[in-house]
């Protein structure tokens, strides 16, 4: 059996949303119904998805989507992965302000049997989920990559700890928290930061077809950092193999009042709660996973 994903990216910003969609496309058990993208420059990130697609001969929907966050300012304008486009075929030209219908009307063709990941800012979702308030219900499942559930990992002075997902869009991921899925699931920086390789180990390991276009787009990456943290293929890998990652229940609300809590994740553990957090990576599993199903 099959099973049924949306992506919603921001790809072409940090890299591990190119690498998780190469994730997605090897995995011959995954029937991925479509691609939208979010943030600056959705066009150019569709191209990107684009590329990857073509490159793993696959005809996947690819619709770009929001590009500015519900409230506030932009914080990632561009998407600098772009620059490698020149080197890999990739369509440019897609449906232009469908990607909310698009994603309402396969999720309720479909009622109950698709996963929607989503590894970049909620805008989409948020946007989606406000339009037809029924389609959280309709879901399998949601999976975020996003937040940080142990605040005292990522303490910073005076202000609670806050993830770039979240905060480049955090009345979306407010929205989208407290919809009502059967399955709401979180995978923040307390686990994903666990999984990293260094630069010289990717250009070793990344050789095959899914992932040579990855490893152009990493090497625009990699003149700002030297390692990869494979945050959104980790989320991406719990959606097939659930023993990468262990699960905590709880409830989690997004803070917007309070300066100090602005675009924190703020999670509670109750095993009534609607959300699950990942609390625990088998790193050594994960990449067994990843490669497996990108070799």
């Amino acid at each position: 059996m099959s099973t049924k994903v949306i992506l919603d990216t921001d790809i072409g910003s940090d890299i591990d949303d190119a690498v998780c969609l190469a994730y997605l496309l090897g995995r011959q058990d995954c029937d991925l119904l479509g691609i939208t993208t979010v943030s600056g420059e959705p066009v150019k990130r569709a191209m990107i998805a684009s590329a990857q697609c073509k490159c793993a001969g696959k005809k996947i929907p690819i619709y770009p989507g929001a590009e500015k966050p519900l409230l506030g300012s932009q914080h990632q304008p561009a998407a600098p992965q772009a620059g490698a486009l020149d080197r890999w075929d990739h369509d440019a030209k897609f449906p232009r302000g469908e990607a909310v219908e698009f994603l309402r009307h396969t999720i309720r063709s479909q009622p109950g049997e698709i996963t929607l990941l989503a590894i970049g800012p909620l805008t989409n979702i948020a946007l989606l989920f406000a339009s037809d308030p029924e389609i959280p219900g309709l879901l399998k499942s949601l999976v975020i990559m996003g937040g940080v559930f142990n605040p005292e990992s990522f303490k910073k002075p005076g202000m609670a700890p806050s993830e770039w997902n979240i905060r480049c869009d955090p009345h979306a991921a407010s929205i989208v928290y407290g919809a009502k899925t059967a399955v709401h699931r979180s995978i923040g920086l307390d686990v994903t930061t666990q999984v990293t390789m260094e630069a010289a180990a990717v250009r070793e390991k990344f050789k095959t077809r899914l992932l040579q276009p990855v490893l152009d787009f990493a090497e625009v990456w990699f003149k700002h950092s030297g390692k990869i943290t494979f945050h959104d293929p980790l989320a991406a890998t719990t959606i097939f193999n659930t023993d990468i990652c262990g699960f905590e229940r709880g409830r989690v609300r997004v803070g917007l009042l309070n300066p100090e809590q602005y675009a924190s994740t703020q999670w509670l553990r109750d095993d009534t709660g609607p959300h699950e957090v990942a609390t625990t990576v088998d790193a050594e599993k994960f990449f067994g996973e990843y490669f497996r199903a990108t070799a």
